[in-house]
């Protein structure tokens, strides 16, 4: 069975910002991969924050950034 991504989550990703902490208001497609490492050994927070979080790490370990960014590049935020 394939998984499918849900494009409009896609699209909220690449221009969802972190909410809280040392990388407040930063977007998450811009976090740091150890900072997303942090989470994964500490907890990810609960809801679309979390799920967001642990999908960014994904995307980041496997080298698929260069989508998001496109992504973000050809529907940028109205």
């Amino acid at each position: 069975m394939e998984t499918r991504p849900d494009p409009k989550e896609l699209l909220e990703m690449v221009h969802y910002k972190m909410p809280f902490g040392k990388f407040k208001d930063r977007l998450l497609l811009d976090l740091p991969e150890a900072y997303l490492l942090w989470f994964r050994q500490h907890g990810f927070p609960k809801g679309k924050l979390g799920k967001y979080l642990e999908a960014m790490l994904e995307i980041k370990s496997n080298g698929l950034e260069p989508i998001l960014r496109k992504l973000q590049k050809d529907f940028p935020r109205e």
